[in-house]
This record gives structure tokens, sequence and C-alpha cells, in this order.
């Protein structure tokens, strides 16, 4: 599996991205996120204008550079390292009997207040949310959607 981007539109005009393993991130909730969709690597071209080259600093007498054009990579999945874009969050799943039954980690970009109040809508079971900072929101289940 990969770590994909679920954005969230919030009904005040806000949104959020969370990145997760899509099957980690909808146990945690009623109603599953779908992963936005990811362009694959593609190609783009720029021009570059002619310019003056200097083979070492303090050259007295500089090269000449023709315009030409350049193509480069475009791959929007493309990370640096390991890193994961945003702050990190935690949700644990409290069992029947207060002890932590399920517990993921997950990170995001966005506000917390929007991120707490979709978990507050959406939660499947009774939980605790972990902020980036270490503080911790106890979120209760939401009521599941009525099935019409």
């Amino acid at each position: 599996m990969a770590t994909l981007p679920h954005t969230v539109q919030m009904p005040n005009g806000g949104s959020f991205t969370i990145y997760a393993e899509p099957a980690n991130i909808n146990y945690f909730l009623n109603n599953a996120l779908d992963a936005d969709t990811v362009d694959g690597p593609s190609n783009g071209q720029v021009n570059v204008a002619a310019h003056t080259r200097q083979s070492y600093p303090g050259d007295p007498s500089p090269q000449q550079v023709a315009s030409s054009q350049r193509e480069y990579l475009i791959d929007p999945s493309r990370k640096s390292g390991n890193a994961l874009p945003g702050k990190t969050f935690v949700l644990a799943q409290v069992g029947e009997d207060g002890a932590i039954a399920e517990k993921r980690t997950f990170t995001y970009k966005g506000r917390w207040l929007d991120l707490h109040s979709f978990l507050g809508a959406e939660a499947k079971y009774d939980m605790y949310a972990y902020n980036h900072t270490g503080a911790r929101s106890t979120i209760p289940s939401a009521a599941p959607p009525s099935g019409g």
C-alpha cells in the first residue's frame, strides 16, 4: 500500500488533507474517504534564453550560450527521502475496557480545528486523537449513517 492524500472540504469553506493508507484512515471513520487522484509522471519543457557563461570566476572572456529548450520531469508523487508532508497526528481506538485496541499514525496539512471537527462527525469508535504537540482529545463515536 501507499500513503496517499485524502482532501476533505469543510462546510465552512476550509479544507485539510490527511496523508494515510486508505484502509488505515477508513478503519476509524463511518464514511470512507477516497484518495485524491494523483496523476502519473510527465515531462515538462521550458525555454532558456541566450546568456553568457564564465569558465571560472573572474573570466575576462565569457562565452555566449545560445537559447535552447530544456525538458524536465514532473512527478506529483515524488517525496524527498521518507519525509511525509504536514504535521503528525495519532488516532487510538478505545476498547470496552478502556484499553487501546487499535492505534495508527497519520499526517495532515491544514487546521487542527477542522480535522478535530471532522473526526467528531465521522468517528466510528470512541477514540483518542493526539495532535502534533502531543495533546490528547477524546472523540466519542458518531452515529453511523442511516441505511435509508
